[in-house]
This record gives structure tokens, C-alpha cells and sequence, in this order.
């Protein structure tokens, strides 16, 4: 065999390589030593498609997910699993670590120079707030790595303001394009920022 044919043929061999792994191994999971991202990650899309019944229609099960966040119409007590709820309660516990995707309320705030008044401190027997991680790892390497303005200058506005409300939040990723809803990006994005956070603060209802 020719060499330059023989060398054509390698580097395809590679290239569909590359594609395989880019699609069962997201480069932004390497930002975890633990695994759980990606656990979850999984989980959630089980939970999704399990629910709304679209086969593989993942534009339309992921946009009937956002509108009905964005309406306050989903059915909370139906959608998660078992697994994904285990998974929130790690998540919780996992908290203290900065690496978290959800860490304490006053440490998100203490992360940048205070501009007014100091942080309240929670009271010895008050459970501290959660709040999710906007300037850790791995949204930072969802927001630097996509190719979408308005899914950065979303991203960016929850920096500034963590506060957001979920639904707003679902309706603003609800209309970007196709092709970048359908990223892995902004998926995951979707899987954390508010399905995972919506499930933080109802875990305890489920059993």
C-alpha cells in the first residue's frame, strides 16, 4: 500500500477516534477527580428521556423540559429517579470542598473584594445556604469552551448574580439555537444549573 494512501488512512482512523471519545468523555468532566459529574450527567438524561417519551428526539425533550421550568408546569414528583436524588444528597455533602459544584453562601460571596455590607454569618444552629458554583472549574470551562455569545453572557450574568430565578434562567437557555442547545455544553449546563439545583432544594421531600 502507498504510503501517502496509508497515511490518509490513519489519520482518519484518528479523526474518528477523536469524535468517539469528544462524545462518550466530555473534556470538561477532567475538571472532577471524583466522577460524580458525569454520573449525574447521565443520570439526568435517563431521568429526561424516561419522562417525556420523544425517543431520541433530544431538542424537543430538552426544550419541553425547559418551557415547563419556565412555566412552573413540571411534575417534580414524577422526574427524578431514585439515583439522581442519591446523587443530589452526595452533592451535598460534598459542599465543603471548593472544588463543588455547589458550595456555602458565604464562601461564593468572600471569593471577590465586598463592594457593600459584609455577608450575614449564619447562627450555629441555622443551616447555611448553598448557592451554585458560577466561578468554579467546571462551569467556567462550559462557558469558555462554547461557541454560543448569549450562552456566555448567561453564564456571566449569573456570576454577577446568583440570584436568578431558575425559571428565568430555563426560559433565556429555552431560545438559543438548535446547535447550541444541542452542545454539550449548554446540556450540561441545563443538567446542573437547573435540574440538579431545583433538586437540591426538594431532595428532602422524596424518601
Amino acid at each position: 500500500m502507498p504510503l501517502k494512501i496509508r497515511s490518509s488512512i490513519l489519520i482518519l482512523v484518528l479523526a474518528c477516534l477523536k469524535v468517539t471519545y469528544a462524545q462518550s468523555d466530555f473534556f470538561c468532566y477532567s475538571v472532577d477527580d471524583t466522577g460524580i459529574i458525569q454520573k449525574a450527567y447521565n443520570s439526568f438524561e435517563k431521568d429526561l428521556f424516561s419522562y417525556y417519551k420523544f425517543g431520541n428526539d433530544s431538542i424537543k425533550t430538552y426544550r419541553t423540559f425547559l418551557a415547563e421550568v419556565a412555566s412552573l408546569s413540571i411534575n417534580l414528583k414524577k422526574l427524578p429517579s431514585e439515583n439522581s436524588i442519591r446523587l443530589v444528597r452526595e452533592f451535598k455533602k460534598m459542599a465543603s470542598n471548593r472544588k463543588s459544584l455547589w458550595i456555602k453562601l458565604s464562601e461564593y460571596e468572600n471569593q471577590e473584594v465586598q463592594k457593600g455590607p459584609s455577608p450575614s454569618i449564619p447562627k450555629k444552629d441555622e443551616k447555611e445556604l448553598l448557592i451554585f458554583n458560577y466561578r468554579g472549574g467546571f462551569i467556567q470551562c462550559l462557558k469558555n469552551s462554547s461557541d454560543s455569545r448569549d450562552f456566555k453572557d448567561i453564564i456571566n450574568s449569573l456570576e454577577e448574580d446568583g440570584n436568578i430565578s431558575t425559571s428565568l434562567v430555563s426560559q433565556k437557555v429555552y431560545y438559543l439555537p438548535d446547535k447550541y442547545l444541542s452542545a454539550k455544553q449548554v446540556k450540561n449546563f441545563i443538567a446542573f444549573d437547573i435540574y440538579y439545583s431545583i433538586l437540591m432544594v426538594i431532595e428532602k421531600a422524596f424518601k
